[in-house]
């Protein structure tokens, strides 16, 4: 019970992060201009700067739907289905594409948040695929257990 209960308030915050990555999309050309004022690489690199972010909020928003179509078979209590291992290579993808924009602000300047951004969402992508055959695997070995009975 307790898990369900972990499960429904994470399905709500992935809810909320749909709305409010697509409300920080909108904004982001203002955003950017603004914080331009107070650093110099944003005013020097405005508008390079929104398309490498808009491309990874894009990306980390069908990231978070992709999470949100699991979650709904989380809830379900049926994890175990080939569309969680579609998801899971999905966000996978998504997350090395996340990897390689990020890397490209490694040509307008480097900060650690750059590097730490561009290793992580890597891994992600890594742990995604791996966890995508893990899946594979287990909605393999469900199929045939259902076929046995």
């Amino acid at each position: 019970m307790k898990n369900m209960n972990m499960a429904r308030l994470t399905k709500l915050l992935l809810d909320f992060a749909l709305v409010a990555g697509g409300c920080l999309l909108a904004v982001l050309p203002f955003a950017i201009r603004f914080y331009s004022n107070f650093n110099s690489y944003f005013a020097r690199f405005w508008w390079q700067l929104w398309i490498l972010f808009f491309a990874d909020g894009i990306f980390a928003m069908l990231i978070v739907t992709e999470l949100r179509k699991m979650f709904k078979t989380v809830l379900a209590d049926d994890c175990f289905v080939t569309s969680n291992v579609t998801s899971l290579k999905k966000m996978g993808t998504y997350a090395f594409c996340i990897a390689f924009i990020t890397f490209f602000r490694f040509f307008l300047y480097i900060t650690p948040s750059v590097i730490v951004v561009t290793a992580t969402f890597f891994l992600a992508g890594m742990f995604s695929k791996v966890l995508a055959q893990v899946f594979e695997k287990a909605v393999s070995y469900k199929l045939e257990n259902d076929l046995t009975i």
